[in-house]
């Protein structure tokens, strides 16, 4: 019954989502009471309604169901749909998430533990959750595994790691990836050295708002080094 509550939810077959949901979730399903919640929390085929979500994720997270978890500490962290804001509590609820295997949640935790939010700094810490994000194939965890590797945060300094996961990352057209992976083609770092390259990852980082990317693109066209 849950796949084809799934299945109606995707559809955008809110009603029959609903019921289904609903009866799910009076029998306990913890998967159930996550997706119902999530509904009111939304409006979605169903008048918005704060407390019912938030008491749908209190029943789900007894059972410590991941997204559930990740749901509740995004209202804990931005003070959202009648919760008081707490970042401590929210820090915890995104690590349990994060532990649950929710790659959106590692990455925040991941932020945490790399600037020290609501958290003791701790780059190894970060370094750790960048990576089993970037597993779960999370873009801007891919990139910031890269930062790690390039400047030795957390981890032991690999140029060519760095190099990989930039790459990931811009293949997935992330305008700060292809920037920093132009970065180590134009100094030759964990890669060969290619200043063409380096341009052409630059140009696509512009192309992609990266303001670094933007600045150096028109420098170089000043100097009337470059035209497009």
């Amino acid at each position: 019954m849950l796949e084809e509550a799934h299945k109606a939810y995707n559809e955008k077959d809110y009603e029959k989502a609903l019921e289904l949901y609903t009866k799910l979730s009076d029998q306990g399903n913890a998967d159930a009471q996550t997706s119902l919640a999530y509904m009111y929390q939304m409006g979605q085929g169903v008048q918005k309604d704060d407390l019912k979500a938030y008491t749908l994720y209190e029943r789900a997270i007894e059972k410590k169901q991941p997204y559930a978890l990740f749901n509740m500490a995004l209202l804990f962290d931005a003070g959202l749909g009648g919760v008081e804001q707490n970042p401590v509590r929210a820090h915890g609820l995104f690590l349990e998430a994060a532990i649950g295997g929710v790659p959106e949640a590692q990455y925040q935790v991941a932020l945490q533990f790399e600037r020290g939010i609501t958290c003791a700094q701790n780059p190894s810490e970060a370094a750790f959750w960048y990576e089993e994000a970037a597993k779960r194939g999370h873009v801007e965890a891919f990139n910031n595994l890269g930062v790690c590797y390039k400047e030795g945060l957390g981890l032991e300094q690999n140029y060519h790691r760095a190099s990989v996961c930039f790459t990931r990352a811009s293949e997935k057209n992330l305008a700060v990836a292809q920037y920093n992976l132009g970065q180590l083609y134009d100094a030759g770092l964990g890669v060969e050295e290619d200043h063409d390259k380096a341009l052409e990852l630059c140009r696509k980082a512009a192309y992609g708002g990266h303001q670094k990317a933007k600045d150096i693109i028109a420098k170089l066209q000043q100097d009337g080094k470059i035209t497009f």
